[in-house]
């Protein structure tokens, strides 16, 4: 279980990454398409990092219930 929990959670976090290089080149360039997208990545950002933060408390509350 906490093996999976382990992978999953360095997918969530190359996720946050990722989103937040684009939603901050959304920023910088501007334009049409920064308004389109740089709030709508921003906030998708926010939801990465908060499964991310479920994840790690799932992973101290496994490793206290199983003794992992």
């Amino acid at each position: 279980m906490a093996g999976f929990l382990d992978i999953l959670l360095y997918v969530l976090m190359a996720v946050v990454f990722v989103t937040l290089c684009v939603g901050i080149y959304a920023l910088m360039r501007g334009g049409e398409f920064g308004r389109s997208w740089s709030n709508k990545l921003m906030r998708a950002r926010v939801l990465f990092q908060f499964l991310a933060v479920l994840v790690i408390v799932a992973g101290f509350w496994a490793k206290g219930a199983f003794g992992g």
